[in-house]
């Protein structure tokens, strides 16, 4: 097939972007539904460089690659794609709040913004209902001390899922990360309006879904699902996110 022919399908960018070394892995890790932040040097400044050319690539997919104001990538499958939807329990879309209140706080300068588990756990506990907490691991409002340990897991397990998807990176000792800009993809109105850290924690306290729209018309954030097992679930737009007990945040 001649130069010409192939111009008729691919840009010259577009094959440039797709011959690049760093692409197949970066590639996968979309598809995985990583977001990619500035932290991540070398792919952050390669969708920069083939951000529209790699915006047609994916509309083949049915899929939009999106950057947030606040400057990371993601891809956000429509309902057609053949790129997969990935599912969020209740307490990864908690977690995935409270992360996003702590990176709008003081408290992350002052830690250079370092936390550890405990003080994420210590945080959602501040901020969440207790029995709503208890809820999401034992079905009641109250629970033991061995039903707290639960949720402490159920807690890193959370951390961990959000590792995979690049909204917290590991420091050191396994228990320390630091907070990435991505988290504002559970930000929802903090966007917008004079207190943002204030309309986050009017999200946590509230318990309300992340219902951001990025452009008029499109779907949301979000989306709600029916219950399954008998505990609610949210969609968000990547795809399936298995848990690594041993990955730890």
């Amino acid at each position: 097939m001649s130069s010409t022919d192939i111009n008729e399908y691919m840009s010259v960018n577009l094959a440039k972007a797709i011959a690049n070394p760093l692409f197949p892995a970066l590639d996968s890790l979309l598809r995985a539904g990583r977001h990619i932040a500035s932290e991540d040097l070398d792919n952050h400044a390669f969708l920069s460089d083939f951000e529209s050319e790699l915006a047609v690539f994916y509309q083949r997919y049915n899929a939009e690659l999106v950057k947030a104001p606040e400057g990371f990538f993601y891809l956000r499958p429509r309902s057609t794609s053949l790129i997969n939807r990935s599912v969020l329990s209740e307490l990864d879309m908690l977690v995935g709040k409270v992360l996003c209140f702590l990176y709008l706080s003081p408290e992350r300068l002052a830690h250079e913004g370092i936390f550890t588990n405990q003080e994420l756990y210590d945080e959602l506990l501040q901020l969440v209902d207790e029995a709503k907490l208890m809820k999401l691991v034992t079905n009641r409002a109250t629970g033991s001390d061995l039903d707290k340990e639960k949720l402490f897991d159920k807690v890193r397990t959370s951390l961990r899922r959000l590792k995979r998807l690049g909204m917290i990176i590991t420091v050191g000792e396994t228990n320390k990360f630091r907070i990435s800009e991505a988290v504002f993809r559970f930000g929802a109105d903090v966007r917008v309006g004079d207190d943002m850290r204030d309309a986050q924690l009017r999200l946590i306290r509230d318990g309300e879904a992340v219902v951001y729209h990025e452009e008029p018309n499109q779907p949301t954030l979000f989306d709600n699902q029916d219950k399954q097992d008998g505990q609610d679930k949210l969609h968000n737009d990547t795809v399936s996110i298995e848990s690594e007990e041993g990955d730890d945040a």
